[in-house]
């Protein structure tokens, strides 16, 4: 029964995850004319007496994004209504080869979008997991230390709430004004690796932290407070329970009864916030890779909505989206393990 409900809840995470890029892509679509916009593209990089041939070419390229064929498999006219056009339409074309793993082919890049996303996957996976690692550590081992201090919990409290008041690229730039500046202290780089540099990276992860330092302390920096201070809430409450008591009255220190006793119950309210954590972290990396220049999915993102590329744009959106619903998930699985007595319901 349980596996059953395990299967449920990713057939759910998949049929949410195809709802969301294919409402955003019949609606990117729709509001945008792609052969203006190729038109435009083309009239860039030729010479204006090359009208004619601009109008090939402009052509050829609709043919070849798929763009020459209706949006849907219906559209509306007014003179006839409604018109039936099967699977020769846009959209079957796109969760045609989405079926197959092919996300399409960037519009300005002119190269394959998973491409595009593996190349920038390189800087975005270290810098978000990293991130997210460091987040739940600083959040749990600081909060549980100074649970039982309380001039250092009240201090710890303030810096946490003044740390979640401030927004993301605020603290970036602050880190990059302060650590980044020859004015001040010239520590870490300004702006991060180029795409190829960062590839190589992967053999030298001396170099890659070193990269990375400015921007994981931003999201850090913009992530923890929040668990930390939902941590410290339910410690809080844990350590007016009876258990808590009892294992006191027995000798454990106060260190002993946080960790041992009060931890595994207080986590329970924190799995939701950890079910935000990795998405979040994700979302914060498009601030975080403009101010840095890192070349991750952040930055590929806000480039494609820019230059209105609309298959990098759906690639990198799915993607986001399918990390969000596999963190739910992943919240449920968390629930059952730290307490036998939630069961993951169909």
């Amino acid at each position: 029964m349980r596996g059953q409900a395990l299967l449920w809840h990713m057939a759910r995470a998949a049929g949410a995850t195809w709802l969301i890029v294919s409402v955003l892509f019949l609606l990117s679509h729709a509001t945008i004319d792609p052969e203006s916009q190729l038109r435009d593209t083309l009239e860039n990089a030729t010479h204006p007496s090359e009208a004619g041939q601009r109008a090939a070419a402009t052509q050829q390229l609709l043919h070849r994004y798929g763009l020459d064929t209706p949006l849907f498999y219906t559209t509306w006219h007014p003179q006839v209504g409604w018109q039936w056009h099967g699977g020769q339409n846009q959209y079957h074309a796109w969760l045609t080869q989405l079926a197959h793993g092919n996300l399409g082919y960037s519009y300005q890049a002119d190269a394959p979008v998973a491409e595009l996303l593996a190349q920038a996957l390189h800087y975005t996976l270290p810098l978000t997991l990293l991130a997210a690692l460091l987040s739940v550590s600083a959040a749990v081992g600081l909060t549980v230390v100074l649970s039982y201090r309380p001039v250092g919990r009240r201090w710890f409290l303030r810096l946490a709430h003044t740390l979640q008041s401030l927004p993301l690229f605020l603290l970036a730039l602050g880190l990059l004004l302060l650590f980044a500046n020859p004015d001040a202290l010239s520590w870490f780089p300004a702006f991060g690796l180029s795409s190829t540099a960062a590839a190589e990276a992967w053999q030298q992860p001396g170099i890659m932290l070193y990269q990375l330092t400015l921007p994981v302390a931003s999201l850090v920096l913009s992530s923890f407070p929040a668990l930390a201070i939902q941590l410290d809430g339910a410690l809080q409450q844990e350590f007016t329970q009876p258990y808590t008591a009892t294992a006191r009255a027995k000798g454990a220190s106060q260190a002993r009864t946080a960790w041992r006793h009060a931890l595994r119950n207080a986590l329970l309210p924190l799995v939701t916030l950890l079910t935000e954590l990795l998405p979040s972290i994700v979302a914060g990396s498009v601030v975080v890779e403009v101010i840095f220049a890192l070349p991750g999915m952040g930055r590929l993102i806000a480039d494609a909505a820019l230059q209105q590329d609309f298959p990098v744009l759906l690639g990198g959106v799915g993607l986001v989206a399918f990390v969000r619903l596999v963190a739910q998930f992943m919240a449920d699985i968390l629930y059952s393990v730290l307490d036998p007595r939630f069961r993951i319901a169909a």
